[in-house]
């Protein structure tokens, strides 16, 4: 009697363990959002049927897994949208990725001040997004206004809120140098950072169309020259070849 008593207790733990191993499965997606995806998104856009369907899977499973607050305003179906689509693009080549670094997106309706306590009023505003750190550690704080203006021209080489989520992803190794080991085949890693001096040089001499911004160190070049490749590729792969063959392989997104 023990024994099958024992027995049981064993059957269920390891059931229960079994079951907690699953992948989640994704809410269904709304067809109401197909239409707000296709008019914003121009990478969603671009892709076909097949992998569409597997984009507005993977937004669903991101809408799952991290929160998603509004501050000063009420959460809207195209807030959730664009955020959810700014957090697949750079990631949509690796099939099981999960943002282990994030918990929740706090959104703000304008550009705000962090050593005002994120003010949106002060005129000296001027921060779109940012990654949290100390109390606010797997957070992530956009503006709406940057946010929607990442949307709204698809080759202007500006995305904040896929700026804000590749500097998750290179911080995913520990370090947010501009240098993603976690995705990046470590062979590739000198050649990347040969690529990352020379391009800063000329951000810096003002001999380069990559946003000067990108010139502030390692960790913000990697993450503007990132919103230049998602979104202008054809212009990135015509001016910087060098560049736009290294990001390829690193997010994986060469055919």
């Amino acid at each position: 009697m023990i024994y099958t008593v024992l027995f049981l207790i064993i059957l269920a733990f390891v059931i229960f363990a079994l079951r907690g191993t699953k992948t989640k499965k994704p809410d269904t997606f709304p067809k109401a959002w197909k239409p707000l995806l296709e008019e914003h998104v121009a990478f969603y856009r671009e892709l076909t049927p097949e992998k569409q369907t597997l984009f507005e899977n993977r937004m669903m499973l991101f809408l799952k897994e991290v929160n998603i607050e509004g501050v000063q305003l009420e959460l809207q179906d195209l807030d959730r949208i664009l955020v959810a689509a700014s957090s697949v693009i750079p990631v949509f080549g690796f099939p099981e990725w999960h943002y282990n670094n994030l918990s929740g997106v706090i959104l703000y309706p304008d550009n705000f001040n962090a050593d005002n306590e994120f003010d949106t009023k002060q005129q000296d505003r001027n921060i779109m997004g940012m990654i949290g750190t100390g109390r606010l550690e797997k957070q992530m704080i956009l503006s709406k206004k940057a946010l929607y203006h990442g949307f709204s021209n698809a080759n202007d080489k500006s995305n904040t809120a896929i700026h804000e989520f590749v500097h998750l992803i290179d911080k995913m190794d520990g370090d947010t140098d501009g240098v993603p080991e976690y995705i990046m085949q470590h062979a590739y890693s000198i050649p990347w950072l040969n690529i990352i001096h020379k391009e800063i040089e000329a951000i810096r001499k003002n001999k380069s169309d990559i946003r000067s911004y990108g010139g502030t160190n390692q960790a913000e070049f990697f993450a503007v020259a990132s919103e230049y490749f998602f979104e202008n590729p054809k212009q990135m792969e015509k001016k910087h070849p060098e560049l736009f063959r290294m990001l390829q392989m690193c997010f994986h997104t060469k055919n």
